[in-house]
């Protein structure tokens, strides 16, 4: 959002030095100077993992790290020792990469449970990424042309709106997540999607365009990146962590965002090329159809733990 509203302060600069300015800030997501200064001086007041931690016998300080984590201190007691049981289980990685393998590759010898976590956690992360949001956060000037509108600045605050709606927007998910819990927010968040997509990809198709037009272009945008940072967005990963036992977690999430990763690179770097074969409009209804596959694959795999687990 901070990076749209930067875009829009710029616009009427000359374009080399609104750029330089623009990747000086960090504005936008590509790599740039401010940002990363910030995160290195943020890590050194990091403390280490409690579980490398304890891999390596410094129980003290796994203790001190999960009391400063912890509400009460039974909590941080609870945790250390579930994190030795899982340390005591299995050291290291090499299993853990073994036990995968053989999960992927259907082996007789691997265990079912881990099989089906593992295809949830890397659907998940897929499907976050193939819902087309980076086609919207990254391309939106360009889609809102597309709609009918001209003007650079009017494109630019349409996408400062969709950055202020989509930061609102993690903000319901972070109240609503436990209490109304993670599978229906996915399931809500998917058909969301899935109606937005397509009301986007029909409004584009429209032409002449309108002013009605290029309203309804804006809402249906608003519209899906309040879907997806609702449900799809930030549940993803919470979702994938949270099922992946202890001793999994470390290298099941690192399969999991390099599946987000891989899907984001792929999509993002096609996205014009697709549109010039298939039109925009068709870009967005092919969104449209992932939604609806993920909403399916939400509804048939994603259970509570308990039954996830007794399976």
């Amino acid at each position: 959002m901070l990076g749209d509203l930067l875009n829009y302060a710029l616009a009427d600069l000359p374009v080399r030095l609104g750029w330089c300015v623009m990747y000086s800030a960090g504005a936008r997501e590509r790599i740039q100077i401010l940002p990363p200064v910030l995160l290195a001086a943020g890590v050194l007041s990091m403390p280490e993992s409690p579980r490398w931690l304890a891999m390596r016998g410094r129980d003290g300080e796994v203790h001190a790290v999960l009391a400063r984590m912890s509400d009460i201190p039974a909590e941080a007691d609870d945790r250390v020792e579930e994190i030795r049981n899982a340390v005591a289980a299995e050291v290291g990685g090499a299993g853990v990469w073994r036990e995968f393998l053989l999960a992927v590759t259907g082996s007789s010898s691997s265990s079912p449970v881990i099989r089906r976590i593992l295809v949830n956690v890397l659907a998940l992360f897929a499907f976050q990424q193939a819902s087309g949001i980076d086609a919207i956060v990254l391309y939106s000037p360009i889609v809102f042309k597309q709609a009918g509108i001209s003007s650079d600045h009017a494109a630019l605050a349409a996408t400062v709106a969709m950055g202020v709606v989509k930061t609102l927007a993690i903000f319901v998910a972070m109240f609503l997540s436990d209490r109304v819990g993670r599978r229906p927010l996915l399931l809500a968040s998917a058909a969301a999607i899935a109606a937005s997509l397509t009301v986007l990809g029909v409004t584009l198709c429209i032409n002449p365009t309108t002013p009605a037009t290029a309203a309804r272009c804006i809402a249906a945008v608003l519209a899906f990146v309040t879907a997806f940072s609702v449900g799809l967005g930030p549940l993803a990963p919470a979702y994938g962590s949270e099922i992946l036992p202890l001793r999994l977690r470390a290298q099941g999430t690192s399969l999991g965002i390099a599946v987000n990763r891989l899907t984001c690179g792929i999509l993002s770097m096609t996205f014009i090329s697709l549109a010039n074969t298939i039109s925009m409009a068709g870009c967005f209804f092919l969104h449209a159809s992932t939604a609806v596959a993920a909403w399916v694959f939400v509804y048939v795999n994603l259970e509570g733990m308990e039954v996830l687990f007794a399976k």
